[in-house]
């Protein structure tokens, strides 16, 4: 998002801010059940949605132990001061070498604690809403199925200038969250085997909730 000031000083502040605005806000969720039918088997999953997308997300699923994969960037800096305080925990590694780090220490969390895996696929630093491949290699690499989300806030304040053009929901705002059916990614031994093809599926897919968003919201004017 641009942030000039240091995350560690600003981000109490920002945490405070966030919990008076969520107090304001209106949440809902379309189609969780089966990621719900999944955890209530034991099993976790990797979620994708873009990074101007994220702010309800942060309030629906806090406290739930879930793990943000988060770069070592300034804005990733921000971003973790904010998460931790709502509950996540957090995988971070270096966007300069495309998130090895961050990969390798979401599929340990993953293993040790069953955690949900959460990533931010244009993040950190774009092109926007074009998808990177870490969430497909980790979902490939530990079985764990993958689920596209995507986000409508009602009212919001865009923040223009900013690479992802991040969204900020206004007071009273409604946030609708549509989760995707989780699906399998094939078990690969190199990027090269997946790469174009499945950043292609996932794109297709993020796109796909975004229609099917359009249609619940139709069908309720």
């Amino acid at each position: 998002m641009g942030l000039r000031i240091d995350p560690v000083f600003f981000a109490p502040a920002a945490a405070l801010f966030v919990r008076l605005l969520n107090q304001t806000l209106r949440f809902s969720q379309e189609g969780i059940e089966p990621c719900l039918a999944l955890r209530a088997q034991g099993k976790n999953v990797v979620a994708a949605f873009w990074h101007d997308e994220l702010y309800p997300l942060i309030h629906l699923h806090r406290d739930q132990g879930i793990v943000a994969v988060l770069s070592q960037s300034r804005d990733g800096e921000f971003l973790s001061q904010i998460m931790t305080r709502f509950g996540f925990k957090l995988a971070r590694g270096s966007s300069r070498r495309g998130g090895v780090a961050a990969l390798v220490a979401a599929r340990k969390q993953m293993r040790e604690h069953n955690a949900d895996i959460v990533f931010t696929v244009d993040g950190p630093r774009g092109p926007r809403h074009k998808v990177k491949e870490g969430a497909i290699y980790l979902a490939a690499k530990s079985g764990a199925p993958l689920v596209p989300i995507r986000v409508f806030m009602s009212r919001t304040y865009v923040f223009r200038k900013a690479w992802d053009q991040f969204q900020l929901p206004l007071p009273g705002a409604h946030c609708r969250v549509v989760y995707g059916q989780p699906y399998h990614i094939p078990k690969v031994q190199t990027p090269e085997n997946f790469q174009a093809s499945l950043q292609t599926s996932l794109q297709a897919s993020l796109q796909a909730e975004c229609v099917r968003l359009e249609q619940i919201l139709n069908s309720m004017k």
